[in-house]
């Protein structure tokens, strides 16, 4: 895959720029690639250049990728203002659960159609799915869809006013328990020790829940990337964050990259047919 500058708005032409309807809500979603289905949810505040170069390296690594454009500007390079604004948007939607705990945001019906459709379309075992930031939990509310075989929890930042909150309705977490536990899954989960929206507290909630079929991977603060943040990243997040995207040190060795791989392996394991 090419090098681009990380601090250039992306156009993202490469992708193919569909509209997709299900369950009577229209979204765009950016899909590339070949084999298994993997469903890419970006972080706050939107499609960055960070998030589609993770999106270009599931690709690459020989899945479909799919990437609903779920707030924000695509391909934007994120500023600070602006990202306030969609943040601030996001956390009064109707579609998202930002400041509740034990409720599952409604977007999470509509991610698991997606979820089906891209099943439907691309074949295989079954689809991978990666949630980061504010949509970090929503890889494993999307459990429920039985197509979704490989979840990712990324710095799952939701709920914002509860460190210990797990973002999903109970009867949505005790199904998903008993689908792991019936099909023999497990969940992967990442974030920085330092991370001042993911924290410690979550991880440990998730694993009272989830028991060993949560994998939770904890990074020293010591591999995030310092250096040429956007302003969003600078100002507002200001720790570090987001594990395969804007605090990602895109260097062979580092603790980053290697969780990027481990994330494609679980993909190419769970996926595989």
């Amino acid at each position: 895959m090419p090098k681009r500058n990380m601090n250039e708005d992306d156009p993202l032409d490469d992708f193919d720029r569909r509209e997709i309807t299900l369950d009577g809500t229209t979204k765009v979603v950016y899909v590339a690639g070949a084999g298994p289905a993997v469903i890419v949810m970006t972080e706050m505040p939107g499609i960055s250049p960070q998030v589609a170069r993770f999106s270009r390296w599931v690709r690459d690594a020989g899945f479909t990728v799919y990437m609903p454009s779920l707030f924000g500007r695509d391909g934007a390079v994120p500023g600070a203002e602006e990202g306030r604004v969609v943040f601030q948007r996001a956390c009064v939607s109707a579609e998202f659960r930002a400041l509740a705990a034990n409720e599952s945001s409604p977007v999470t019906s509509w991610l698991r159609s997606l979820a089906r459709l891209a099943h439907g379309e691309c074949g295989g075992p079954g689809v991978g799915a990666i949630g980061m930031c504010f949509t970090g939990n929503f890889a494993l509310t999307m459990m429920l869809e039985p197509a979704v075989l490989a979840p990712v929890l990324s710095q799952p930042s939701l709920s914002m006013d509860d460190p210990g909150g797990i973002e999903i309705a109970p009867g949505d977490l005790a199904a998903a328990r008993q689908r792991l536990e019936r099909d023999d899954l497990t969940v992967m989960a990442y974030r920085f020790e330092g991370d001042r929206f993911c924290k410690a507290q979550r991880f440990a909630a998730y694993a009272k829940a989830l028991g060993d079929r949560f994998i939770g991977r904890v990074l020293p603060d010591s591999a995030a990337n310092r250096t040429s943040l956007a302003p969003f990243f600078e100002q507002v997040v200001a720790s570090p964050h987001s594990v395969v995207t804007a605090h990602l040190i895109d260097e062979a060795g580092q603790p980053t990259i290697a969780a990027r791989d481990e994330i494609l392996s679980f993909f190419a394991h769970r996926l595989a047919s």
